[in-house]
């Protein structure tokens, strides 16, 4: 009802003898509820002005410091079968330990003497090399000879057109002696039929000088005959000069001709020791790779590949193995608006899951069960996932890891900021503003530096 009226129920009717009234009617109640109200306001307020620590937080996972320490599959660089497995899953190996061994499946390494038969391939390739270089020599030799019995042969058919010339200037001399012979004779002819139709001499006197007249001119002609022979022996003298030339020219060339084809022979056969070479090179390392060795000291993951007589092709992948000696490192990722906010060097609180532990992230000087890392690395390149992977290592000025901490298991990142008051935190959450843009000390004394 509405209390409309000027006259007041309450003073003309007590209310005391009511259980109702009583249970409802507690001023001393209302007065203390009021004070923890005002003194509950009071604290907030306050508490409105205390530090708080801004962060950027992330989830990652463990992983190894380098990547030689993370975990890896072993493969085979050939295709092959399995013959016989020497280790089992969780077995420690050492650096070089056998695993396991297989055989081949393509039919061009089957034959089991094929380091042998190509290293006789080899040695009889290496002596084809070796005679085809005794033939070298040897057409070497032989052009050597023919060189100088082609300059004896050359001297030889000089001498003889020297000779030949010699013989021409002695026939000429002779024929000139003949000719002059002729005309002595020829004058006495002529002065003895002159004196014998003078009466002077007698017929006798004639015959005798007309004999010597046609002796004369057969010594003549005989004469002329020869020195036309002598220059005929000069002709064939500069002819068997040039047969010589070109005759020995000919042999020197097929010589040279046979002298080359046996190098191009000789450089043929080592171009094939030398590929035979290569292919009892890749043959032996490849008989090499049929047992399968650890890279390095580990524990076995996992078996890939399973069971006796199973095939696989190069490169797939075979077995597991996690390496003994790791320094362990968390792979965080965080969005792309906060990693300006993050540095090289800048202290990261890190939660292991399955680790106990009891943090407040505005206040990290109460937390517990946390444990330090540092920034060692960030990637440039966003990951796939729409974040930007960061690198934490273990931080040395904190208390060190757990050792029961394998690789793979998740954990929680907390890179600390600024510290700013609560209100001002809880003004910048209800307006989606991101942190204050955060330098570490270093590089502001560095900026202000210069």
């Amino acid at each position: 009802m509405l209390n409309i009226t000027k006259n007041a129920l309450n003073k003309k009717v007590s209310l005391d003898g009511y259980h109702s009234f009583k249970e409802v009617d507690r001023p001393k109640q209302y007065g203390m509820f009021n004070k923890f109200l005002l003194i509950f306001a009071g604290i907030g307020f306050v508490m409105l002005f205390m530090p708080w620590t801004q962060n950027v937080t992330g989830k990652g996972y463990l992983t190894t410091l380098t990547p030689d320490q993370r975990p890896q599959t072993i493969q085979s660089p050939i295709p092959g079968r399995i013959e016989k497995w020497y280790v089992r899953e969780g077995d420690y190996v050492q650096k070089g330990d056998t695993i396991l061994h297989i055989s081949e499946v393509k039919n061009d390494y089957f034959d089991p003497k094929l380091l042998e038969r190509t290293g006789q391939q080899i040695a009889a390739k290496e002596m084809a090399v070796k005679a085809y270089g005794e033939k070298v020599k040897a057409l070497a030799v032989q052009i050597t000879a023919l060189e100088n019995e082609r300059g004896l042969k050359l001297e030889q058919a000089r001498n003889k057109l020297y000779q030949s010339k010699l013989k021409v200037q002695s026939d000429s001399i002779d024929l000139e002696a003949a000719q002059t012979n002729l005309n002595i004779a020829q004058r006495q002819y002529d002065r003895v039929v002159q004196l014998r139709s003078e009466g002077l001499k007698a017929m006798t006197d004639v015959e005798e000088k007309r004999l010597k007249l046609q002796s004369a001119q057969a010594k003549r002609i005989s004469q002329e005959n020869k020195l036309q022979a002598s220059k005929n022996d000069v002709v064939n003298a500069q002819v068997e000069i040039n047969r010589v030339r070109a005759s020995y020219t000919d042999k020197i060339a097929k010589a040279r001709s046979d002298r080359f084809t046996a190098q191009s022979n000789q450089f043929d056969s080592e171009a094939q020791v030398s590929k035979l070479e290569n292919q009892w090179s890749n043959y032996n390392i490849r008989t090499g790779m049929y047992y399968i060795q650890a890279p390095q000291s580990g524990y076995i993951n996992k078996a890939v590949k399973g069971g006796i007589g199973e095939t696989f092709k190069e490169g797939e992948q075979l077995v597991g193995i996690m390496p003994a000696e790791f320094d362990m490192a968390v792979e965080t990722f965080v969005n792309p608006i906060d990693l300006p906010l993050i540095h090289i060097g800048e202290k990261v609180r890190i939660q292991f899951d399955g680790w106990p532990a009891i943090f407040f992230s505005g206040w990290p000087n109460i937390s517990y069960g946390t444990y330090g890392g540092e920034v060692v690395a960030m990637e440039t390149f966003i990951s796939p996932n729409g974040q930007y992977r960061v690198l934490l290592a273990p931080d040395a000025e904190d208390h060190a890891w757990p050792k029961e901490l394998r690789v793979g298991s998740g954990a929680n990142t907390i890179a600390l900021l600024e510290d700013v008051p609560i209100w001002f935190e809880m003004w910048r959450q209800l307006n989606g503003f991101p942190p204050n843009y955060y330098q570490p000390e270093k590089a502001a004394a560095k900026t202000t530096k210069k």
